[in-house]
C-alpha cells in the first residue's frame, strides 16, 4: 500500500516534504524515505502526521478500488 505523503502535505497544508519534516521534528531523510516507498511510518508517527497535516489516515493511504482488483467491468 502506497502511503500519499508528498499529495497529501501539499495538498492539505502547502507544505514540503522538507517542511514537513520540520514540523515532525524529524529527520528530513526519514520523511523521504516514507514518501519514496523504502520505509513505513510507525503508527505512533502516522498518527503524528495526520496531526499535522489535519487529515486522516485513509486520506494518506493510496488503495486501489475493488473493482482494479478483482479485474471486474461495469455491466451496462
Amino acid at each position: 500500500m502506497k502511503i500519499k505523503i508528498r499529495e497529501t502535505a501539499k495538498e492539505k497544508k502547502g507544505y514540503s516534504l522538507y517542511k514537513l519534516a520540520k514540523e515532525l521534528n524529524l529527520p528530513q531523510q526519514t520523511v523521504y524515505s516514507w514518501a519514496n516507498g523504502r520505509t513505513q511510518p510507525s503508527y505512533e508517527n502516522m498518527d503524528r502526521l495526520c496531526e499535522a497535516l489535519e487529515c486522516t489516515i485513509a486520506d494518506l493511504l493510496e488503495c486501489e478500488p475493488i473493482q482494479h482488483k478483482l479485474n471486474l467491468r461495469s455491466i451496462g
